[in-house]
């Protein structure tokens, strides 16, 4: 009797690990498919997304009097928010939170945000791409998802899918891109069940932003220190001061719409009040680079160079200004600008090299500002190749002292920084 008993016991073991074979047979080939499909679209629209900023930004370098039709541009995109019944998006704060809810967003916010960006782009506003890359890739992927009836928790992992697509799209960063998705909504909480089907969207939108020209972004690590206790100590004390700079960005960027929203309540004028300010500015300064995502500064401070010490400080009231009004665009490039212009400069300050000092503050500015530190990590591998070692350290403690702040305020930081244990909410 014992022995017929465990014979049977067998045979259901058996049986049940033949039908988890099958049940993860159909759950590859159902996202070899629905990813498939997202990463091809996401990568077709990223790569014209890419293609079109490039564009605008080549047309405001070459013809700096659009700057003048900013207020015209900042109306027009609150009346096209206004008319699409969209006026309280909340950006990329939607998307974060439509992965935990019921809620996705609509088809029409990727033709919004494309054009929304494209303008802020060609007048002058600082902003950056990924913002954007986000609610494109999230909204394409949730219409991607409706269309194929997906039920409520995969259509949470093809909102994944689609973000991580777009921002693969536009930056060549696959791995980043897949390890973003998984950890920017919930602080403590890594998404696994999204790690093939984000990865694989990732890859093919890479693939297909590759056939149409898109180059991925990618710098040389200069001037890299001998391995030792001594630049390690370096290094850990340029994290710490980037972990700070985090924190007052994130409290700069959302002070500033309250700001905007408690002297300036109509949108139309508070927009308009915003690209005045912005153009004032940018006649003070005089360069015109602080416009813009500022990509040039951003190489040259990656080479060792910045014009002026105090560069980052202007990057963030620049960005502050533009996004706080109602424009349009990402926070993440101007984060890697202030990073790597605050690193360039303070590098020196170190006993470090200013082209390595610039590496560091990029990255550790992005993950003290996202608090996602596998991705700055992955970031680092991705955009530089080299000081892994260097890099970790960075980003753990960036990660570990930029506290209960982020960018994103519908984050949630589901498990502490400080011990071993869960919380309930993420707080600014």
């Amino acid at each position: 009797m014992q022995a017929r008993w465990k014979q049977l016991k067998s045979q259901l073991g058996r049986i049940r690990t033949q039908q988890e074979g099958v049940r993860s047979a159909e759950v590859l080939v159902r996202w070899l498919l629905v990813a498939g499909l997202t990463g091809g679209l996401c990568g077709l629209v990223g790569a014209a997304f890419y293609h079109v900023i490039a564009w605008v930004t080549a047309g405001r370098t070459h013809h700096p009097a659009v700057l003048l039709a900013m207020p015209l541009a900042g109306v027009f995109i609150v009346w096209s928010y206004k008319t699409l019944g969209m006026e309280n998006d909340s950006g990329t704060n939607q998307i974060i939170s439509s992965v935990r809810s019921g809620e996705k967003p609509p088809l029409r916010l990727t033709p919004l945000i494309f054009v929304s960006t494209a303008l802020t782009h060609l007048t002058g506003g600082s902003a950056g791409r990924e913002g954007a890359a986000l609610q494109i890739g999230g909204s394409l992927a949730a219409s991607v998802g409706r269309m194929l009836h997906l039920d409520g928790r995969s259509m949470n992992l093809i909102v994944m899918c689609g973000m991580s697509a777009v921002f693969t799209a536009l930056f060549g960063t696959p791995l980043t891109a897949t390890v973003f998705g998984m950890e920017v909504v919930s602080v403590g909480i890594f998404h696994y069940s999204a790690l093939f089907p984000s990865l694989f969207a990732s890859l093919v939108a890479q693939g297909v932003t590759h056939l149409l020209g898109v180059q991925p972004e990618g710098f040389a690590l200069l001037g890299v220190p001998a391995l030792g206790v001594d630049s390690l100590v370096r290094v850990g004390i340029l994290a710490t001061l980037c972990a700070l700079l985090s924190m007052a960005f994130c409290a700069l960027m959302h002070h500033s719409g309250r700001w905007y929203r408690k002297w300036f309540p109509n949108p139309y004028l508070r927009v308009t009040v915003g690209a005045a300010l912005v153009l004032a500015l940018t006649a003070l300064e005089g360069s015109g680079d602080y416009n813009g995502a500022g990509s040039g500064v951003l190489e040259h401070a990656l080479q060792g160079y910045v014009s002026v010490p105090w560069a980052f400080l202007l990057k963030m009231v620049f960005t502050a200004l533009t996004l706080g009004a109602g424009f349009r665009g990402g926070e993440i490039v101007p984060t890697f600008f202030v990073g790597a212009t605050f690193g360039c400069a303070a590098a020196p300050l170190l006993g470090l090299d200013p082209a390595f000092g610039a590496a560091i503050g990029l990255v550790s500015l992005f993950c003290g500002v996202v608090n996602c530190p596998l991705s700055s990590i992955f970031l680092s591998v991705e955009l530089f190749g080299g000081g892994l070692l260097y890099f970790a350290l960075s980003c753990s403690l960036s990660f570990l002292l930029s506290g209960k702040f982020s960018l994103y305020s519908a984050q949630k930081l589901v498990y502490s920084k400080l011990e071993p244990r869960y919380i309930d909410a993420f707080t600014k």
